[in-house]
C-alpha cells in the first residue's frame, strides 16, 4: 500500500519553484546548473555566517532547500571571514563557473529568491551582521 506524504511532496514542489526562479533569476540552462549554483551560494553563505545566524536562517527554507544548506557543514570551522571576493571565488569554483562575473551573477539570483522567499527582515538581518561590502550582492 502506497502513502504519500504531504509533507515531503510540499518540499519537493518548493525546492523545484527555487530551482526554476534560479536558473530564471541567473540565465541558467537548466535545474541542474541551478541546483549547483543554490548549493555553492548557501554554502559559501552558511561558512560565512556565525552558526547561530546560520541555524536561525536554514530554519526558514524550504525542508530540501535547508539539507543542501547543512551538507558537509561543520559549525565548529565556522564564521569563515570570507571577503566579498573570496565568496565570490569560492562559489565560481563549487559551481563550476567561468569567471568572476558568472559568480557574481549565480550569487545575485540566488540572494534575490531568497529575499523573495525569506522576506524583507531576514535578508536586512543578514546585511546588517555582514560586512557593508556584501550588500552590493544583495
Amino acid at each position: 500500500m502506497e502513502h504519500e506524504l504531504e509533507v515531503i511532496d510540499r518540499t519537493v514542489a518548493k525546492t523545484y519553484e527555487w530551482l526554476h526562479r534560479v536558473a530564471s533569476e541567473g540565465n541558467l540552462e537548466d535545474l541542474h546548473r541551478a541546483y549547483q549554483v543554490l548549493r555553492a551560494v548557501l554554502q559559501a553563505l552558511r561558512d560565512r555566517l556565525t552558526p547561530d545566524v546560520a541555524a536561525h536562517m536554514a530554519a526558514q527554507l524550504p525542508l530540501l532547500v535547508r539539507g543542501i544548506f547543512f551538507e558537509g557543514w561543520v559549525p565548529a570551522k565556522t564564521p569563515q571571514r570570507l571577503s566579498v571576493s573570496d565568496l565570490l571565488a569560492r562559489v565560481e569554483k563549487d559551481a563550476g563557473l567561468k569567471g568572476t562575473s558568472e559568480a557574481e551573477d549565480a550569487t545575485r539570483a540566488v540572494l534575490a529568491v531568497c529575499w523573495d522567499e525569506l522576506g524583507d527582515g531576514t535578508i536586512e538581518h543578514l546585511m546588517s551582521i555582514l560586512p557593508s561590502d556584501f550588500a552590493l550582492l544583495f
